[in-house]
């Protein structure tokens, strides 16, 4: 039989672990602790599928055209995710958690594009072109032009066939991303307006 003192002590083990507990786990998912705190939208909801076979492109388009239309975070769960060909809408504020949310270009074309851009946020993602063929009109991995204000943070980018990033007049920041494997530049820009690339690591690029 337990005595009120042997209760207590027991009562605050128990407490003081369930505080470990849920202190680790925002420290292990800082992105997913984020999203929950901006109120993004939850890509699984809304059709993306993390780890499925086929080629998420349409489901992709959708979401980020309703969530420009709406101003409004997406957050994606960790996962792979297939896409090819996304022009991304005049405002994108797109998050996951680092090194686990996976964005792999599929091929026939490019991955990601951007022109005329009022915003464009990316973060805790992994964009993995997976070294395959990128067209002739697409200068990089992620080809973004005419972006009023771009954001990307801790991010890699990885196997491009051509640039990694490829900036033409873009204001904004490149900060805490890993660059890799790019058969051209690692970073590539040209007519910037305003802006900062501090504290990236760029390796085994042309």
């Amino acid at each position: 039989m337990l005595n009120r003192r042997t209760l207590l002590a027991h009562t605050t083990g128990l407490a003081a672990a369930g505080l470990l507990a849920g202190k680790a786990s925002a420290k292990m998912l800082p992105g997913i602790e984020k999203a929950t705190m901006r109120g993004s939208i939850n890509a699984i909801e809304i059709g993306a599928q993390p780890g499925a076979l086929d080629d998420q492109s349409k489901a992709f388009a959708k979401m980020l055209g309703d969530a420009s239309d709406r101003d409004a975070p997406v957050f994606l769960p960790p996962g792979t995710y297939l896409v090819s060909n996304l022009k991304l809408p005049a405002r994108v504020r797109l998050s996951g958690v680092p090194g686990a949310t996976r964005i792999v270009y599929g091929g026939n074309g490019h991955l990601m594009m951007a022109e005329q851009a009022e915003h464009i946020e990316l973060s805790g993602l992994v964009l993995d072109g997976s070294n395959r063929w990128l067209a002739d009109y697409t200068q990089g991995l992620l080809d973004l032009r005419r972006v009023a204000h771009l954001a990307i943070d801790n991010c890699q980018v990885t196997g491009s066939g051509k640039n990694g990033l490829a900036l033409e007049h873009v204001s904004g920041r490149i900060g805490r991303c890993d660059v890799s494997g790019a058969a051209d530049a690692g970073i590539y820009s040209v007519e910037a307006g305003g802006l900062e690339i501090s504290g990236n690591t760029v390796s085994d690029c042309a």
